[in-house]
């Protein structure tokens, strides 16, 4: 009994911690919204949630080499926008331009970087919401 009881004491103290910092991530995702000049192109912060996805050209996101810069490329902040009734159904568009990769200072290299990750973490939880909302409709479904 007690194992299931410190079993339920952890899942709520991890949910608690993701909770905590899904509110720190969205403030500090909002700053860097308007710092990094995104709110040029994106009127509302949360317009930023309906694109399908974020990615960044010339600086290296994965786990290997994080924030390595790729030479010769330029940074930019793109998103991708899924339009289901066009012919080409991706469609990427540039959120912010910061020239050649290569002469970003550390600082806002490391702000990109943030900014790209943080609307990732963000995404993710919404469309874990999403897909949560899509089960209790099928499931209200089957009880009709």
């Amino acid at each position: 009994m007690s194992s299931a009881l410190d079993r339920l004491k952890n899942l709520t103290a991890q949910i608690s911690s993701y909770e905590l910092e899904r509110k720190n991530n969205l403030k500090e995702l909002q700053n860097l919204y308007e710092k990094l000049g995104i709110v040029n192109k994106v009127e509302s912060f949360n317009d930023l949630f309906e694109y399908k996805a974020i990615n960044l050209s010339g600086i290296s996101l994965s786990d290997e080499d994080l924030g390595s810069i790729k030479e010769g490329k330029y940074a930019q902040i793109i998103a991708i926008i899924y339009d289901k009734n066009a012919k080409v159904k991706n469609k990427n568009i540039s959120l912010a331009y910061y020239g050649r990769a290569e002469k970003l200072s550390a600082s806002l290299k490391k702000e990109i970087i943030a900014f790209v990750l943080g609307w990732r973490f963000e995404k993710s939880f919404r469309t874990l919401e999403h897909y949560h909302n899509l089960l209790s409709s099928m499931r209200a479904i089957e009880d009709e």
